[in-house]
């Protein structure tokens, strides 16, 4: 794998008062090497944080990570690491390892917590003994889920370590086989991936800060999308976001308290964002399921957690001072 091809990007950032180190990374979408999906969103990620960081004093250095980042982080020497990287490598517990090790604090979670949170099925097995409502699924390899249906339709097929909705198929009910990309000889998302029944419903999401909920957003893809995917996250106008979302005080509120035990379950610190979905259709179940935990959420333009922190009265620079001076090791 060229080291181009797993770059991510850094900010070192300090203030007059005492120096702080901010990162960012980079990320990118395609599967065709590297060590990310998501290198485009870490890119737009990491831009938006140094510049509001610059905007609150911090003196920021932008490193684009490769293989070499142990030896260009030593040459640097930051106070402070910012974490803006999505992805493998960025969110699983690797460079938290790598920080760990070299003694540098950085923002976010931790390895133990990155690592699970990242791995979907692992995760869930934590999150129900926490009492925290999850759908139930299972790991297959591709060979089998690309030859029938492993489980009753309709059901989502996703890879259980990948993010930002990278290589996730609906299969409904009237589908009589499943998606034929399964075979593909190019196919880069791995061997194992898991099946979860499909849950109905709105899509609702919740961020936490240190400890406290923050707001919840009902989500909702634009026309013509038919889920809450790359495209929808990350397009300028590919889905709307209503906030407060339109629900009950006793659902809205528990979203929340499940976002807390979500984040505590998993040993999550800094900023993490839980994503549910809620079937309060006509004839629906009542269910509201917890879809997944993301350690590492979106800090661009079209994010989620800069704009419940904004609807709480945080600006952006606000946010990510905050993610800055919680930063540590021992994560």
């Amino acid at each position: 794998m060229r080291p181009e091809r797993c770059g991510r990007r850094f900010a070192s950032a300090s203030q007059p008062r005492g120096p702080f180190h901010e990162r960012k990374p980079n990320a990118r979408r395609r599967s065709d090497g590297g060590l990310s999906n998501e290198r485009e969103i870490s890119l737009r990620s990491g831009a938006a944080c140094a510049e509001a960081l610059e905007g609150e004093g911090y003196k920021v250095t932008k490193v684009d990570v490769g293989r070499d980042i142990a030896e260009r982080l030593a040459a640097i020497k930051p106070d402070v690491c910012f974490n803006a990287l999505h992805g493998k490598f960025g969110e699983d517990g690797c460079i938290q390892g790598l920080l760990e090790t070299m003694g540098l604090p950085y923002t976010h979670s931790g390895v133990l917590a990155s690592a699970l949170a990242m791995h979907k099925e692992r995760a869930k097995a934590v999150l129900r003994e926490a009492g925290v409502p999850v759908a139930e699924s299972r790991v297959v390899s591709r060979a089998e889920a690309a030859e029938g249906h492993p489980i009753e339709p309709p059901y989502v097929i996703k890879p259980p370590a990948e993010g930002s909705s990278v290589g996730v198929y609906i299969i409904r009910e009237d589908q009589t086989h499943p998606p034929q990309e399964l075979h593909a000889a190019d196919w880069a998302l791995g061997e194992e991936l898991m099946v979860e029944r499909y849950i109905h419903g709105r899509e609702l999401t919740c961020a936490v800060m240190g400890d406290e909920a923050l707001d919840v957003i009902e989500i909702r893809p634009a026309d013509g999308l038919a889920f809450y995917d790359y495209e929808s996250k990350y397009a300028p106008g590919g889905s709307i976001h209503v906030l407060p979302a339109p629900l009950k005080p006793n659902v809205y509120q528990l979203v929340q308290k499940l976002s807390v035990a979500a984040h505590r379950a998993l040993g999550c610190r800094g900023v993490s964002r839980s994503d549910f979905r809620f079937d309060d259709r006509p004839a629906g179940t009542g269910e509201l399921i917890c879809l997944e935990i993301n350690t590492q959420p979106g800090m661009t333009s079209t994010s989620l957690v800069p704009e419940l922190a904004a609807y709480g009265g945080r600006s952006f620079g606000e946010l990510v001072r905050w993610i800055v001076e919680d930063a540590s090791c021992n994560r």
